[in-house]
């Protein structure tokens, strides 16, 4: 029976999920997923005000407040007057986060590696290909963007 296009894509985002948080779970680190994940948005879509990134977080505007604190008194984020409404603040990733993030990242591929140590060269080919086009369509870069 062939596979349709919506079960591959659904296949993908539950296996990828699963992958992420059997990572997480392995490392024991506590820091809450909102970090790491406003990081990644910080990273690529900088500098933000406060409800843009409470929006593309998925949490409510007092929930950022508050992560954002945090995270100003960790020095992963600054916090500046947006030039356009001095009303407004914009926050942006310091050099300090993204180490942490790339940090981060760096523990969640080893935690994983195991997982595919058994891998042959063409199931590395085909990973290396599907990663190349999931990052391109999902508009994703990163320190270790896939290259060809």
């Amino acid at each position: 029976m062939e596979t349709s296009r919506e079960q591959t894509v659904e296949t993908l985002l539950v296996s990828v999920n699963r992958l992420i948080r059997t990572a997480v779970r392995s490392t024991g680190n506590t820091t809450s997923p909102a970090v790491w994940r406003t990081l990644g948005i910080l990273e690529t879509d900088q500098p933000l005000r406060l409800g843009e990134l409470a929006e593309a977080s998925r949490v409510a505007q007092p929930t950022m407040t508050r992560l954002v604190a945090g995270m100003l008194d960790d020095g992963l984020v600054s916090r500046t007057v947006d030039p356009d409404d001095s009303r407004g603040q914009l926050i942006t990733i310091t050099d300090a986060g993204r180490g942490r993030l790339v940090a981060w990242r760096a523990t969640l591929t080893r935690t994983v590696g195991p997982l595919f140590a058994d891998l042959t060269d063409d199931e590395w080919d085909a990973l290396h290909e599907a990663a190349a086009i999931i990052a391109a369509r999902s508009a994703t870069t990163t320190r270790t963007e896939i290259t060809a």
